[in-house]
This record gives structure tokens, C-alpha cells and sequence, in this order.
């Protein structure tokens, strides 16, 4: 039976403000944007990037809000999502929503001032795509919903890079092409985990709709991707050798899990979380390795200078 948004008072606390913001995605927005500043020209001056990263970070989290605010229903009927604010009756969906779209005009315009048109478009673009094209149409309407709408979570890295003076052009692209094609083999090898949940709610996750061998056969292809794009900073003068060698190993490794996963049975559940476990550690280092190329070299020659 379907669990039903709890009834109770709305006796909101700031940590369930902050839950509404969906605090590991803003986290990783945050890192993401923060290394799209650091590998970007910066000509920015460093408290407007402060005051940029922090919008983005808002952006992010109100975008989460919105989300939670449609996904209100399902989010109830789900394990994983049954204890969200909303859902537990500790926030007003109405409020959820009014919190939503206000952080995100103040978040585009403060971007606006701080990191420029560019940015702010980007920015408001990002929001509408997520809240809007991903949680309205595309979640419950395709498979390819995490293919198409990952593009919300690539844009961050992009964001960061114009708001510190870069412009449009191969770099930005790979930053963004690094999580676009990391985003579907991530959430794909959880949605096998969770696959009787979101078969339960009717969301046509790929594996609800085309089964655990397909999804499995996906999520290989895309680790070679991943792994492809991952080392491409590398040959277009983004990063040095340093990266080259971090980023080869993770994109290995990357396929190395994956092709267990294609191999494993569909009853093993441990293999599909052992991937996704290792695909949050493959972004993170990948970028921060990108990161301390980068500044590494400026500090090297800075020095030479």
C-alpha cells in the first residue's frame, strides 16, 4: 500500500531546510564548480568567487527543493526517499516550493553581480532544466531520463569556469562531458539496487523498463567513456602527466567494476553497489586531481618566473 505524506504539524527544523536542498548533491556541486573556477583563466577577484560558488551552491539546492516538491508522491512510497521532509510531514509542500523558487531567482541574480551574464544564464538554465525538463517531463516520461537530465548536474564545473572570466570553448566542455558521461553508469548501477523501488512507484528507470542484462550491457559502454573522457584533459593542455596517470588508473578501475557487474548475477546486489561506491570516489579524485594539476603548474611556474 502506497505510504500517504504524513498529516502531522509542520514543525520544520533548519535541518530539514537544509535536507530539502539535497546537501550531498549541493556538496558535490560545490567541488565540482570550485575546480571549474580553479582550472578556468580567473580574472575574477577571489571574494566575487566566493560569492559566486555560493550562489551556484544555492542554485543547486533550490533546484533539489523544487524536485522534492513534485516528487512528493513517490518520494513517500520509496525506502529511500520515505524520509524526506515532505514526505515525514515536517514541511508544507506550498513552503518547500515558495523556499525552491525564491533561492533561485536570489541565486541568479546574485550570480549575475558576482560572476557575470554568462554565469547567470547558465545558472538559471541549470535550474529550469532540473526542476522543470528533468523532474516534471523527463524522470517519469523515458528511460533515458538520467542520460538526458545529467546534463543538469554536468553544467556546475561550467558554471564555475564563467563565473571566474573563462568563455565557452573545449575546455568547459570536457569538465562537462567528464560527468555527463559519468552520471548514467552512477545512477544506473544504484537504480539496479533499487530497481522493485522505482517499479513500484512507475518511474521507468532502465532497468524497470529494459531489464538487468541490458542495463548491464549500458553501464559498460558508458565505462568506456568514462574512462575515454576522463584522460582527455590530458591531450588538449588542461592537465599534465600527473593527471594523465590518476585519471587512466580510476577509468581502469572504472571498467574493471563494470565488466564484473556485466558478469555478475542478477541477484548479487553487492557488485552493483560496489560500483557505485567507487564511481563517487572516481569523480571526486578525477577532479581534484585535475584541480592540483592545474594549480601545481601555476605554482611551478610562478616559480621558473
Amino acid at each position: 500500500m502506497a505510504q500517504a505524506i504524513s498529516s502531522s504539524a509542520y514543525l520544520a527544523s533548519p535541518e530539514d531546510y537544509v535536507a530539502l536542498m539535497k546537501p550531498r548533491v549541493m556538496s558535490l556541486v560545490i567541488f565540482t564548480a570550485v575546480i571549474g573556477v580553479l582550472v578556468s583563466p580567473m580574472t575574477t577577484h577571489p571574494v566575487l568567487m566566493v560569492i559566486s560558488i555560493l550562489a551556484i551552491a544555492a542554485g543547486a539546492g533550490a533546484s533539489g527543493a523544487i524536485n522534492q516538491w513534485y516528487d512528493r508522491d513517490i518520494d513517500a512510497q520509496m525506502e529511500r526517499t520515505a524520509n524526506r521532509p515532505i514526505p515525514r510531514g515536517r514541511v508544507h509542500p506550498d513552503e518547500a516550493l515558495s523556499l525552491g523558487l525564491i533561492i533561485s531567482v536570489l541565486s541568479v541574480l546574485v550570480l549575475g553581480f558576482a560572476g557575470g551574464f554568462k554565469a547567470a544564464a547558465m545558472l538559471a538554465f541549470t535550474i529550469v532544466f532540473y526542476g522543470l525538463i528533468y523532474t516534471v517531463w523527463l524522470k517519469r516520461s523515458t528511460t533515458q531520463n538520467i542520460v538526458i537530465g545529467g546534463a543538469a548536474g554536468a553544467f556546475p564545473p561550467v558554471i564555475g569556469w564563467l563565473a571566474a572570466g573563462g568563455d565557452f570553448g573545449l575546455e568547459p566542455l570536457v569538465l562537462f562531458l567528464i560527468i555527463f558521461a559519468w552520471t548514467p553508469p552512477h545512477f544506473w548501477a544504484l537504480a539496479l539496487v533499487r530497481n522493485d523501488d522505482y517499479r513500484r512507484v512507475g518511474v521507468p528507470m532502465f532497468p524497470v523498463v529494459h531489464g538487468f542484462a541490458a542495463t548491464k550491457r549500458q553501464i559498460l559502454a558508458y565505462a568506456v567513456i568514462v574512462a575515454v573522457v576522463g584522460v582527455i584533459p590530458a591531450f588538449i593542455g588542461m592537465a599534465g602527466l600527473m593527471y594523465l596517470a590518476l585519471a587512466g588508473v580510476l577509468g581502469l578501475r572504472f571498467l574493471q567494476l563494470s565488466v564484473a557487474l556485466w558478469r555478475s548475477d542478477d541477484a548479487d546486489m553487492k557488485t552493483p553497489m560496489a560500483l557505485f561506491r567507487f564511481s563517487i570516489l572516481y569523480l571526486f579524485l578525477v577532479f581534484l586531481g585535475l584541480g592540483l594539476d592545474v594549480g601545481l603548474a601555476a605554482i611551478w611556474m610562478g616559480y621558473g618566473a
